[in-house]
């Protein structure tokens, strides 16, 4: 699998992650384990498998302080990769943002043909706000954004909804989630029909059946 079939999110897990990292211990040297953990937003366990990684590597280097307390420091050759982490995740990320126009912008144009103009999408993240982006260069109304369980009442102006079973009259979703983002499609298709539940092919999504036009 090439880079140019992967999505930024299967690409760049690792390289976010890690460059969120070093980036918080060069700004403050007494942070905690368990406070990178949720400024990273993943799981402790695994905050702490990056960090000796990146100790591994050479990047952090530790030292032990009063109170069973650690301190970290970026080294010399952790900033090298910093920097080009910064200039990867920065490159790709705009590679991911033409892919991701150019597909929605071609669903959308699909939909208008069909006359779908009510839509919602499925997912809240970065594609989402292309999405919307896009949405209004086309005949289209995004009704609502379906993120299930999600605490959100709204996002970049449109309303959110926490589940399938309480979304309004549309014409047809499309899937955003980058996460989770098979059980998503799935979920949609239960609500609506597959036939009206439209992905962008970076997303890879696993269909039963193809959907022509009219």
């Amino acid at each position: 699998m090439t880079n140019s079939d992967q999505t930024l999110n299967d690409l760049d897990t690792e390289a976010e992650i890690t460059l969120g990292l070093l980036d918080a211990v060069e700004g403050n040297s007494a942070v905690s384990q368990r406070s990178l953990a949720r400024d990273l937003g993943i799981a402790l366990g695994l905050t702490n498998a990056y960090l000796k990684r990146c100790i591994r590597k050479g990047w952090i280097k530790v030292s032990q302080a009063p109170a069973n307390r650690y301190v970290y420091y970026v080294t010399p050759k952790g900033l090298v990769e910093k920097g080009r982490l910064t200039t990867r995740y920065l490159a790709y990320s705009l590679q991911f943002y033409r892919q991701a126009r150019n597909q929605l912008d071609e669903l959308l144009a699909e939909c208008a043909r069909r006359r779908w103009r009510r839509i919602a999408l499925a997912g809240v993240s970065e594609l989402a706000e292309i999405a919307m982006l896009c949405a209004m260069q086309h005949d289209a109304d995004v009704i609502c954004i379906v993120h299930e369980k999600s605490t959100l009442k709204s996002f970049r102006g449109a309303s959110v909804c926490n589940s399938f079973a309480k979304l309004p009259k549309v014409d047809v979703v499309i899937v955003t989630a980058l996460n989770s983002r098979q059980p998503v499609f799935d979920a949609a298709c239960a609500a609506l029909s597959e036939e009206r539940v439209l992905a962008p092919l970076l997303l890879k999504i696993n269909r039963t059946q193809d959907v022509k036009g009219d």
